[in-house]
């Protein structure tokens, strides 16, 4: 499903970021959830045409190696990198299917990425490829819908986004159709919205027993966390992010920017004062 939506899209794709809903909302706060990068290595994975892939080499990773399903997006990717050479590396790649990689990363980036697995068996795929991808003690970053999203949220076209349910089902949730209202002509992108269920089920046996128990404490401190407006908040109470720590595995990460829409200002998991211009 998602390869031939993305093929069509290409370096169109590119445009997304420009909306305001990414902008000002995802962008900064998916970087600022992430953090320092200097003198490590990052794995993105559903990279399309690689502007995360770019921003965290500029910003001071050792290593980063972007893969996506679409041969477009990746083709898209590489003529960027032709122009503006960083040094990063893209490979054509299914998560579901990706196979042990020449090295370990410390840290694993899946930006709408889950949403996209057919059925719950290749979301735990996805899931265990990305954990035996990384070092002991690395990071897995998520962002992605929130779980059992409503469609009931106040609307974003002023915003650059309109988000509607199909009618369909797929195992790990409701389709949802994401458009871009892009100028001149807006793009539409058919995906899964997992629930929380699903998602719990994928990352368990990959990761942690913990993770559910972990992450649901973190929302918990997360509510009290949104009221500080300057510095960062501990790692175990930033909002949005979630570790669950074992020992010998990897820590887990998970950004879920979209938990609770606040519709006009990006997710609060940065200070007022680091949000970008413009953002009312």
């Amino acid at each position: 499903m998602s390869v031939q939506q993305y093929d069509r899209i290409g370096e169109a794709f590119e445009g997304f970021k420009s909306l305001p809903l990414i902008r000002y909302g995802e962008v900064p706060s998916f970087l600022g959830m992430v953090g320092d990068v200097s003198g490590r290595s990052v794995l993105d994975l559903a990279c399309g045409t690689g502007f995360y892939s770019r921003e965290f080499k500029r910003r001071g990773a050792t290593e980063v190696y972007g893969v996506d399903i679409s041969v477009e997006m990746i083709a898209a990717a590489r003529k960027i990198e032709e122009r503006d050479p960083l040094g990063v590396r893209y490979e054509v790649g299914d998560v579901a299917e990706l196979p042990p990689l020449e090295r370990r990363f410390d840290i694993a980036l899946a930006v709408q990425c889950l949403n996209y697995a057919e059925d719950i068996a290749a979301l735990e795929r996805m899931c265990r490829n990305i954990h035996r991808s990384l070092v002991p003690g690395g990071e897995f970053f998520v962002l992605a819908q929130r779980p059992d999203y409503g469609f009931d949220c106040p609307s974003l076209d002023k915003y650059g986004f309109r988000c509607e349910p199909t009618g369909e089902e797929a195992e790990p949730g409701p389709r949802a159709r994401v458009t871009a209202l892009l100028d001149p002509e807006p793009i539409s992108i058919v995906s899964t919205v997992p629930r929380r269920r699903s998602t719990r089920r994928a990352c368990g046996p990959a990761a942690s027993a913990r993770w559910s128990g972990c992450r649901c404490r973190c929302r918990k401190r997360a509510s009290a966390s949104t009221a500080r407006t300057s510095g960062r908040t501990s790692t175990r109470s930033r909002r949005w992010r979630c570790c669950a720590a074992v020992p010998d595995r990897p820590a887990l990460s998970c950004v879920t920017g979209t938990d609770r829409p606040a519709v006009g200002r990006p997710v609060p998991c940065l200070p007022r004062s680091r949000w970008g211009p413009g953002v009312p």
